[in-house]
């Protein structure tokens, strides 16, 4: 009995012993992994993280095994080649959301080879290079939400997408960025993209390029400025049945010219919160569903019926003016006139004098001959 006790005491002893290597362990890795860790972040794994610490660049040195990456809530405002100076191969997740980045620079990414998602929302971008990232890079999923100062300054951004500088990308999110109108052919070399998010802009009609990207799956047109869906439009989304688009809170015109984007709404499943759309005009039929409308009027709204309105005033005025100019000038030329009057009379009492005297000739000569000719049948 003592031996079985004994030989159970040497066994808890060494599990023991175990336990606190293996402890002994863990902190040394851990403190292994926090002398590699950057000031003012926290390292964990393969994860950095740099939160609002008041950051004005990149800190450094990264972990060479980082395979996510955030840098929060700073005031980092110039992203160059320097931000990222050696390769960092795990490197797939960056998030750079909420650092007043104002520049981000060509060749920037460089050292990032298998990037896979970049978030750059929430920033105040104005110069976005064409170049910012390597050829052949791996990028699949892009967020531009809300990350640029205005509509100019993404100019070089469509240079980029139209260049085919991120032929991977699968996932394109441009919401809140105040948009209008979006050049044509911005994501034609996009060949892969599958999710578009354009909701929060102000965009008044639906570009031809976005409905030729082959495997679109989900366009989000949400809170923009459409009135309405031309029929070509309709019909190109007819053409991608597998194509999913999110069109609510836009300010729909109720008359008849969207008669067929009702009918279309009613008969297809692509338009997946279509019970949400409702009319912004006319007044009457304010916040109706679409959906729900019977009957449809071919109705101006009350801006338009003032641009018709004065419309129509100013063509009267025109009007009228052209008609006292043309009276001044009957006015002005009178005498004129009235010669021109005189003649024409002249010259046609002449012609039908002319006319009565050869008749006349005509008529006598006829006479003439025929008492001729009877006068030589009495001989």
């Amino acid at each position: 009995m003592r031996f079985v006790s004994s030989l159970l005491c040497c066994k808890l002893e060494e599990t023991r012993e175990n336990t606190t290597l293996l402890r002994l362990w863990f902190f040394f890795a851990v403190l292994v992994s926090n002398s590699a860790c950057p000031d003012k972040c926290v390292c964990f794994t393969s994860t950095v993280k740099c939160l609002n610490q008041g950051l004005f660049a990149v800190p450094q040195p990264l972990p060479a095994n980082t395979k996510t990456l955030f840098i929060t809530g700073n005031n980092i405002s110039h992203l160059t080649a320097v931000s990222f100076p050696v390769p960092l191969e795990q490197l797939t997740d960056l998030y750079l959301t909420g650092n007043q980045v104002e520049l981000v620079d060509h060749n920037v990414f460089n050292n990032l080879p298998n990037l896979r998602l970049l978030d750059l929302s929430n920033n105040r971008i104005l110069h976005f290079s064409a170049q910012a990232f390597p050829d052949y890079n791996k990028l699949l999923d892009l967020n531009l939400s809300r990350a640029f100062y205005n509509r100019t300054s993404m100019d070089e951004l469509f240079s980029l997408l139209r260049s085919g500088g991120a032929l991977q990308l699968t996932r394109l999110d441009l919401s809140n960025n105040d948009l209008v109108v979006l050049p044509e052919d911005m994501f034609s070399r996009l060949s892969n993209l599958t999710i578009l998010n354009l909701q929060n802009n102000s965009l008044i009609f639906i570009q031809k390029g976005m409905l030729s990207v082959p495997r679109l799956r989900e366009l989000d047109l949400r809170n923009n400025a459409l009135r309405e869906l031309p029929n070509t439009t309709l019909m190109d989304l007819s053409l991608k049945p597998g194509l999913q688009v999110h069109l609510a809170g836009n300010p729909w015109l109720c008359d008849c010219n969207i008669e067929d984007l009702v009918a279309w709404l009613k008969s297809s499943e692509q338009v997946t919160d279509k019970q949400n759309m409702t009319c912004s005009d006319p007044e009457v039929l304010r916040q109706l569903p679409l959906l729900q409308i019977k009957e449809l009027e071919c109705t101006f709204s009350g801006e338009m019926k003032g641009v018709l309105e004065t419309s129509y005033v100013f063509l009267g005025m025109v009007l009228a003016l052209i008609g006292v100019i043309f009276l001044l000038v009957l006015y002005l030329n009178r005498k004129g006139i009235k010669r021109w009057i005189y003649n024409i009379r002249d010259a046609c009492r002449d012609h039908m004098e002319g006319y009565h005297y050869s008749s006349t000739f005509h008529g006598l000569r006829i006479m003439t001959q025929t008492g001729f000719v009877s006068g030589l049948s009495v001989l």
